[in-house]
């Protein structure tokens, strides 16, 4: 399925999540924290450090802050390159805090994972890369040097070589796995952010489409008593007007254009056919209209559309079928579905309408390639890929994933439950009109009483 033309979806769109606001108060957070690490590690436990070198570096943290929150007044939001040099900044100022106060030593030194961790989760691919290599380096550069910590006994504080040695690799193989594990994570939440507002804004186009609808209808309904009224009082006029040609003509185009507004309404109405508001066809309709409906916009695009009823074409069909409400979430979900079978049939798609007493089924099926059997498990999932087998006949087309999380989510919304599965084309063979699907299939499922015209209407 192809993605609808969504602009706010794009892969770099998150780079501006970053808040300067929060920045600056973990910032000062951070700040607070290694005021007080100092001053316990130096007035409570007596350990010897480098107070001048250490106090600029806690220093520079906070004048940075400050100079943070004088921007933060005029910019709420950073721009991802904004973003990439903040977090480096906070790296380097706690690589170099690390380096005056025993480097791999102090056991602060896996703080060195946060910069990254926020990186990773907020900013590009690119911009991640470039934090966690920048971490890298920094860890590896304590591995090697730093002024070590003395104890009040003159001792200095260091590692045994296994020791850290194994902090270097735990230090290094925890930024890795942290950092992937929250770009994994917050990758899956920003997609499916992304297709559920893709979602909303697909529904709430049907739904206008459907207001308009009635809009029109309603027109029509209580424009035509005043239309018939003034094309028969024209037709007497021109009547009584015989003897007068240019006042007869002036009735006769008022007449004219009284017939031609009643044909515009007529022909906006729902299927040409606009009864009122109050019509009951603006809520349900058989099943094969509200099918016929949301296939429409793809009958034309070369690939033959076979509906069928209870396994007869549809003009051989039971005359009574059940109704279905006219909802657009089912209406747009349907059409997502069946553009989704174009999309990738070779030449017919196949609709097939069921019914019991308790449920309503529609099957939609192609005779393309299918779904790749490692995903039919998986989809319905936003941003998933795409049928691979499809790249060779349709090269830059794009994945079907967003389209099918659409469609399902919202036909789910109305009740329905799907299946996806691939047809077996040795099952299969036949004249086009009685064939079953051999590449992809859906089979939509409702509880009749769910979606179906309450008890009194007609009924199939």
């Amino acid at each position: 399925m192809s993605q609808p033309d969504l602009p706010f979806i794009e892969s770099d769109a998150r780079s501006g999540w970053v808040r300067l606001r929060t920045l600056i108060l973990l910032r000062w957070l951070a700040l607070g924290g290694q005021t007080v690490a100092v001053l316990v590690a130096s007035l409570g436990l007596g350990m010897r450090i480098p107070h001048l070198p250490v106090t600029l570096v806690i220093g520079a943290l906070a004048v940075f802050n400050l100079a943070a929150m004088a921007v933060a007044a005029r910019k709420r939001q950073l721009s991802e390159r904004e973003a990439l040099l903040t977090l480096l900044f906070d790296l380097g100022q706690l690589g170099a805090l690390l380096y005056l106060t025993g480097g791999l030593a102090n056991p602060f030194a896996l703080l060195i994972v946060a910069p990254v961790t926020i990186g990773a989760s907020v900013l590009s691919l690119r911009a991640a890369v470039t934090l966690a290599v920048a971490a890298g380096a920094i860890i590896s550069l304590l591995a090697v040097a730093s002024v070590p910590i003395e104890l009040p006994s003159g001792e200095a504080l260091a590692l045994p070589e296994a020791l850290a040695l194994g902090s270097w690799a735990a230090l290094m193989t925890g930024t890795a796995f942290l950092a992937v594990y929250a770009r994994r994570v917050s990758g899956e939440a920003f997609d499916m952010s992304q297709a559920l507002a893709a979602t909303q804004l697909a529904l709430a186009r049907e739904q206008q489409l459907s207001a308009l609808g009635g809009v029109v209808a309603a027109a029509a309904h209580e424009l035509g008593t005043p239309l018939a009224t003034i094309k028969i009082a024209a037709s007497e006029l021109v009547d009584e007007l015989a003897d007068r040609p240019n006042l007869q003509e002036d009735a006769l185009l008022v007449r004219t254009q009284a017939e031609r507004c009643s044909r515009i309404l007529h022909a906006m109405g729902p299927h040409g056919n606009a009864k009122g508001r109050e019509d009951a066809m603006l809520l349900f309709a058989p099943i094969s209209s509200v099918v016929e409906e949301a296939a429409a916009p793809h009958a034309d695009r070369g690939i033959r559309i076979i509906t069928r009823v209870e396994g007869a074409p549809l003009e051989e069909g039971p005359e009574v079928q059940p109704e279905l409400a006219r909802q657009p979430e089912i209406i747009q979900g349907l059409r997502n579905l069946v553009q989704n079978a174009v999309d990738f049939a070779a030449s017919t798609v196949w609709i097939d309408l069921e019914w019991s007493e308790t449920e309503l089924r529609v099957e939609i099926g192609d005779d393309g390639p299918g779904y790749p059997p490692e995903l039919i498990g998986r989809i319905g999932e936003p941003f998933l890929g795409r049928r691979a087998p499809a790249q060779a006949e349709r090269p830059g087309y794009e994945g079907m994933g967003l389209g099918l999380f659409i469609a399902k989510t919202l036909l789910e919304r109305s009740g329905a439950r799907l299946v996806f599965r691939n047809g077996r084309p040795e099952e299969c063979a036949g004249p086009a009109d009685f064939a079953r699907a051999t590449g992809a299939i859906v089979t939509v499922t409702w509880p009749r009483a769910r979606v179906s015209r309450p008890a009194g209407g007609r009924q199939g």
